[in-house]
């Protein structure tokens, strides 16, 4: 029998690290992946705090997009932090994933015009009345995305306050800290792409301008609970949701000296982020503090795959290595990458990240 030969990224992917002043025991980031497992109010539930606690081997764990209000609801039994049960429901978590070893940001996200009436109860906002294009998930099945309601002034106000609020909850929860998320074409992301953001106001048409919301809503944030306590997610270029960037050159940049400006924040976390690509070299070469880069992964996902996409990443300047499909298949991915074990491959069944798969 032979013994499994550890990966090259053991000197550096395994390494402690510290994020804003935290002790970290690797590089390898646990990235936020939504599982619908809460309660239909959004309360998390035991299953999982045993979720999150069996990955805790992870450096940093940033648990599932919660929403800050009702409004900002995606999809049925998605996790929520604005009421008192929220938060005792992630207390549990925190609790559980401490207890083990671990260390946990939240991320927080409105769906914007992600969303449905049948799950949150309202009509979605959306930086302008265009719909999504390819309907979406309710707890009575597919049906056709609603035209969402243009955000008010006034509702962009009491949703940077929103954010606030529940990252105070994070914290009084029991995280480390909160990841705004301004990626994947959610609310803050469809304030910053041009087909989704046709206002003619101060949070529409130049770059400067539909950048504003996210700076507003990190600001907001890291004067709650401190900037070292505050990552922001990004993915330049990503089509999801049915983003369309015409300008992803134009956008990151100013967008990045404006985070900075903020403070210093925990983290920027960049996803499918490609080592060759002029953005995110540019985010790198730009960002002074802590960037965690999620590779591209794409085919059979094993030890060598995962390692190499890593090493690449790496080697083109991230700090932490966030990955998610492969931690749902393997609670043990840090100690299977550490040894070269295989990976258990990421059933179907994962990959629809329902309730009890």
């Amino acid at each position: 029998m032979t013994t499994a030969t550890a990966p090259a990224t053991a000197t550096t992917l395994f390494a402690r690290t510290r994020l804003a002043g935290l002790p970290l025991a690797n590089r390898l980031v646990m990235a936020p992946m939504t599982r619908n497992r809460a309660l239909a109010d959004g309360t998390p539930t035991p299953l999982m705090a045993t979720y999150y606690a069996q990955r805790a081997t992870a450096g940093l764990i940033v648990a599932e997009a919660s929403t800050p209000n009702a409004a900002g609801r995606t999809y049925p039994n998605i996790t929520a932090l604005y009421d008192d049960a929220h938060e005792a429901g992630w207390r549990t978590v925190t609790d559980a994933v401490r207890a083990a070893g671990g260390t946990m940001f939240l991320q927080l996200q409105h769906g914007g015009r992600v969303g449905h009436p049948a799950t949150s109860g309202t009509t979605p906002l959306a930086p302008s009345p265009i719909p999504l294009p390819d309907g979406i998930h309710t707890a009575e099945g597919h049906q056709p995305a609603p035209v969402p309601r243009e955000v008010t002034t006034d509702g962009i106000d009491a949703t940077v306050a929103d954010f606030a609020a529940a990252a105070r909850r994070a914290i009084d929860a029991g995280f480390a800290g909160v990841e705004v998320h301004s990626a994947n074409g959610y609310l803050l992301h469809q304030f910053l792409a041009g087909n989704t953001n046709q206002r003619t106001d101060a949070y529409g048409g130049p770059v400067a301008h539909r950048i504003r919301f996210t700076v507003e809503v990190v600001r907001a944030v890291a004067a709650a609970i401190g900037p070292q306590r505050v990552g922001v997610r990004l993915s330049p270029g990503l089509t999801v949701n049915g983003i369309e960037e015409a300008d992803t050159e134009a956008i990151y940049p100013p967008l990045v000296e404006e985070l900075k400006a903020v403070g210093p924040l925990a983290y920027l976390h960049v996803v499918y982020a490609d080592p060759a690509d002029p953005v995110f070299r540019g985010i790198r070469a730009a960002w002074p503090g802590t960037l965690v880069a999620n590779p591209i992964l794409s085919g059979e996902l094993t030890t060598e795959t995962v390692g190499a996409a890593a090493r690449e990443l790496l080697a083109a300047g991230a700090d932490l290595i966030a990955l998610g499909r492969p931690f749902l298949a393997n609670p043990d991915l840090v100690d299977r990458l550490r040894t070269g074990a295989p990976l258990n491959p990421v059933r179907d069944a994962f990959l629809m990240y329902v309730g009890g798969a």
